[in-house]
């Protein structure tokens, strides 16, 4: 709590999300808000979610969006793909595809997978293809550490 009164965002964020989790959907309004207002990029995509659905605001597709793409330009790569799976329910594949080379250069998997569909139906590039799979690695082999697998290990058992 002294973090958030401090206005940490993070700590922010934290605090909306707790809020959200318990039911209290005004307080995590609030909370993700005034994150978001401080530059946080998960509070950003926090919002999104919130106007989405509905949950503690008015369903507001156009605030949705906005908040992705402030999300998506905070470098948040589940906003990334939200935003090329959004140009794709409207049609616009090139735009998604984009998105998702973007998203997958990031690390996000269901970005890649996307992307595989794409290049089988011929709207992606091998070359393309092939940068987005090179920065997918790249990105997932920069995050394993001995920490993390064993962390995962213990999570398994």
């Amino acid at each position: 709590m002294k973090r958030a009164n401090a206005n940490d965002p993070v700590a922010m964020l934290q605090m909306g999300l707790r809020r959200c989790w318990s039911g209290d959907h005004d307080d995590a309004f609030r909370y993700a808000n005034k994150a978001a207002e401080l530059g946080d990029a998960g509070a950003h995509f926090q919002l999104s979610y919130l106007y989405h659905e509905g949950t503690g605001v008015e369903k507001d597709a156009k605030k949705e969006v906005y908040h992705l793409e402030q999300a998506a330009i905070g470098g948040h790569p589940t906003a990334r793909y939200n935003l090329g799976a959004n140009e794709k329910n409207n049609g616009r594949m090139d735009r998604a595809v984009k998105h998702w080379i973007i998203a997958a250069k990031l690390g996000c998997d269901a970005s890649l997978d996307n992307l595989k569909v794409c290049f089988r139906g011929g709207l992606v590039t091998k070359e393309d293809f092939a940068a987005a799979l090179r920065a997918h690695q790249a990105v997932i082999e920069a995050t394993k550490s001995p920490q993390r697998e064993a962390a995962e290990e213990a999570r398994k058992e």
